[in-house]
Parts: structure tokens; C-alpha cells; sequence
């Protein structure tokens, strides 16, 4: 009897573990749509997040990262053409990069739409992300998020590497395929230059928008570096640092997978100064 028992008990266990999960991420994912719109009340307008995170694969316990890519763009540009032509959209903005075409979709849509549009950037938007940034009449930073660089990659290295690589050489010391991506490398470089031109022409003279493609796509960076919020006012483009305290807490939301020994740790809670709390205190 006890052995029975037991039996049943192991298998309730079991069938509970499986449904769990799902039932925390439909949880999760309401208490995102909550915020979300509460946000777009407070904002008047259409609220679409691209955040990426990596994502673990349960059987295997890997994790792989997540980027931009025809998926998202097929998503987003379905949410532009649900919203109304003159209604502001936001765009909460947390990505490595990807695509270059994805990038240059969910761009070009957000540069059609009438009304509006403001990213959120809360930690980074580098390289594609950071094309989708350019695109929007206001990009709202933290203090200490950044953008990157849009010098395309090319096999895994940097167009402009490749190019400067051919420049260094005679024609007869490099192989058919490097010649081959020097080739494919220049078209990319012109191509990304040529867009974000087009995009920065909506916000600055022609001529500072040129300047500006040229040093974000030449590889005078690596593909990596920062760009501050004071370097993207230094060039003149529409930055402002007063972020919503709901993109933060929808950021937290969006945690990273799980570890079995968080990385990072600290108290959940605001800290008052010391003269905050001198000025609190009551006799």
C-alpha cells in the first residue's frame, strides 16, 4: 500500500514539474501585457518591445543568444500597420544586433509611420539595434546605456578590416575568396552608409548626416565600442536621457536564464541618501 502510494505521489511530482513552467511564463507574460499597458495609457501610443536575452534550451541546458532577425521584423512591422497612422509609437530597445535587412525593415517602417516615434534604450542597442534608433524622431537613453558602431560583419569579420586588409597587399599575395569578400564588403559598406545618410537627413543637414555615416560604418571602432549618450549629443542627434521608470521595471521582467549561481547580486530596493534620511527624521 505505502509502495503504491509513494508511486502515486512520484508521478504528481513529476506531471507538476512539467506544468509549472508553463504556468509561471503565462504569469510572466500577462504581468509584461499589464505594464505594457500601462505604459501605452500613460504615453498615448503603441508600445512594441524587441528585447533579447538568451534563451536556455531546457532539454540541454545551453543557452544561446538571441538577435534580430526576419521573425522579429515580420512582428513589428504587423504591429506598425495595426496602429494608426498619427499614433506615437515606443520601441523598448535591448539587442546585440543581427540582420541587417530585419534592421533596415523595422527602420524603414518606423521612418513611414506619421506619427511619433520614440526608442527606449535602458542598457544597449548595438549595431542593428542601433540602425532601428536612428530611425526614431526621439531616442531616450539611460546615463549609461549605449549604442555601437554599423560597420557590417562579413564571415565573421569586419568589412573594413577585410577592405583595409586587401588595400595592404598586392593583387598576386591574396586568394580568390578574401578577394571575393573584399568585394562583398565594399558593397555592404556602401550600402549600410547610403541608409543611415538617409535616415540622419530627417534630423541633421545633409552634410553633417554624410559625415556621420561615414565614421559609423568606416571602422574607425570596433564593432563593439560604446557610443555614449555625450557622444550622440556631440553629433547633434535627438538624445535624451529622461527614461520611464516602467521601462525599467518591464526590463526586469526580461530576466536573463537562470544560473545555478547568480553572477550578480544586491538588495531590490531604492537607497535613500544620508541626507534624505537626516531630513526624515522626526523627534
Amino acid at each position: 500500500m505505502w509502495s503504491s502510494f509513494i508511486f502515486e505521489i512520484f508521478w504528481m511530482v513529476l506531471i507538476l514539474s512539467f506544468f509549472i513552467p508553463f504556468v509561471r511564463a503565462n504569469m510572466q507574460r500577462s504581468t509584461r501585457e499589464a505594464l505594457i499597458r500601462q505604459l501605452e495609457v500613460k504615453r498615448k501610443s503603441r508600445v512594441i518591445t524587441l528585447i533579447h536575452r538568451q534563451e536556455s534550451m531546457s532539454f540541454f541546458g545551453l543557452t544561446f543568444g538571441r538577435y534580430i532577425n526576419i521573425e522579429d521584423s515580420e512582428d513589428i512591422l504587423r504591429a506598425i500597420k495595426l496602429t494608426p497612422e498619427n499614433m506615437p509609437i515606443d520601441i523598448v530597445l535591448h539587442t546585440p544586433g543581427g540582420l541587417v535587412l530585419a534592421a533596415e525593415q523595422i527602420a524603414r517602417a518606423l521612418v513611414r509611420h506619421k506619427g511619433k516615434v520614440t526608442v527606449f534604450v535602458p542598457h544597449y542597442a548595438m549595431s542593428g539595434g542601433t540602425l532601428i534608433a536612428l530611425a526614431a524622431d526621439e531616442i531616450v537613453m539611460d546615463p549609461n546605456a549605449v549604442l555601437g558602431p554599423l560597420d557590417p560583419q562579413i564571415g565573421g569579420y569586419p568589412a573594413p578590416s577585410i577592405l583595409s586588409v586587401v588595400e595592404k597587399k598586392s593583387i598576386n599575395e591574396i586568394d580568390d575568396e578574401t578577394l571575393i569578400l573584399a568585394d562583398v564588403a565594399k558593397k555592404a559598406i556602401d550600402q549600410v552608409k547610403d541608409f543611415v545618410s538617409c535616415l540622419l537627413k530627417e534630423k541633421i543637414n545633409e552634410e553633417k548626416a554624410n559625415e556621420l555615416a561615414q565614421i559609423l560604418t568606416s571602422g574607425k571602432w570596433t564593432h563593439d565600442y560604446p557610443i555614449t549618450i555625450e557622444v550622440l549629443k556631440s553629433m547633434g542627434l535627438p538624445v535624451s536621457d529622461q527614461m520611464p521608470e516602467e521601462v525599467y521595471q518591464l526590463m526586469n521582467l526580461y530576466k536573463q536564464t537562470e544560473q545555478r549561481r547568480p553572477s550578480v547580486q544586491y538588495i531590490p530596493a531604492p537607497y535613500k541618501s544620508s541626507e534624505q534620511n537626516s531630513k526624515s527624521i522626526r523627534f
